[in-house]
């Protein structure tokens, strides 16, 4: 299971690095043929794309690599860090298409060869909606962050080829001359946003943020149906990777055997993982009644006080 997802991760990164590589030869050509700040933007874009799109090729291939005595959580966290160089590049590129869109507008000038142009955008814009419908597919099987990060990306690889087709007609055909540096501009405030939401993502894994409320109560209502446990306390959740992670406390009456015990979080366990397949878990048997830090919210909410179970 593991390896097909990696597997797709790095047909997802080696897909992406494919268009780039496309994009750029395209966009080179018609940059020098119609002198558009939108083209060039878009250009600095796609050679932006290449960088990004090769460091995640390098960090999903990372994050696929098992557990060793050095990282014994593994190394998911490739994958975030490989989103955040990818947000310092997409904001790099934003600053430069924006100041270079701002020089055009207070200096003029007009574009050439706008069919030229709206052309190369056009098969721009078609491999890209080909490649972002791979990458959808791959997110949906892996939840790489990574390759959500690329995907953010070359999502707004549409809109920017967009705006460029916008410019060069607006400028060519109607004489509006300022069209190019403002559809410019609009470009660079588009990728900053897309930066923005990448790496609000890449931070969450990296800080360890808790899963979504949903998909915590999930997995407290699968335990929930265990009759043996009366209580599920201090739950704790993160997700490295395409790797979850989870620990809580459960009550076990005081007079139960070791062996019983044990027993019963084995197919607790075993539950939870069919329903989880890619999650390591952890569970901690605490004695019934016992309360390991009463000041602390945190540790001692009962998660099943929500679902209305007691004991």
């Amino acid at each position: 299971m593991m390896q097909d997802r990696a597997f797709l991760a790095r047909s997802a990164a080696f897909a992406s690095i494919v268009v780039a590589i496309l994009l750029i030869a395209l966009k080179s050509w018609a940059a020098l043929q119609t002198s558009s700040t939108a083209m060039l933007g878009s250009l600095a874009d796609s050679t932006l794309d290449l960088v990004a799109s090769l460091a995640t090729f390098v960090g999903v291939w990372i994050a696929a690599q098992p557990a060793d005595a050095n990282h014994r959580f593994g190394h998911g966290k490739a994958e975030s860090l490989a989103a955040m160089f990818q947000v310092m590049l997409i904001a790099l590129s934003a600053a430069g298409i924006g100041f270079r869109a701002m020089q055009q507008l207070f200096a003029g000038g007009r574009t050439s060869a706008a069919e030229e142009g709206i052309v190369v955008s056009g098969i721009a814009i078609a491999a890209t909606m080909a490649l972002l419908a791979w990458q959808r597919y791959v997110i949906r099987q892996t939840r790489s962050v990574a390759i959500g990060a690329d995907h953010v990306h070359y999502q707004s690889d549409l809109l920017l080829n967009a705006a460029v087709i916008a410019a060069l007609a607006l400028d060519q055909y109607l004489g509006w001359r300022q069209a190019d540096p403002v559809f410019g501009l609009l470009i660079a405030a588009w990728l900053l946003w897309g930066a923005w939401r990448a790496a609000s993502d890449a931070l969450d894994h990296l800080m360890d943020h808790e899963w979504p409320e949903e998909k915590r109560m999930k997995l407290v209502e699968l335990a929930a149906r265990h009759p043996e446990l009366a209580s599920l306390h201090d739950l704790r959740t993160r997700t490295s990777g395409t790797h979850d992670f989870v620990q809580f406390h459960v009550d076990l009456p005081r007079t139960m055997t070791v062996e019983a015990a044990h027993d019963i979080i084995e197919r607790v366990e075993a539950d939870l993982l069919s329903h989880f397949p890619d999650m390591e878990l952890l569970i901690h048997i605490d004695p019934e009644g016992h309360v390991d830090e009463p000041d602390n919210p945190l540790v001692e909410r009962d998660e099943f006080e929500k679902l209305g179970k007691t004991a």
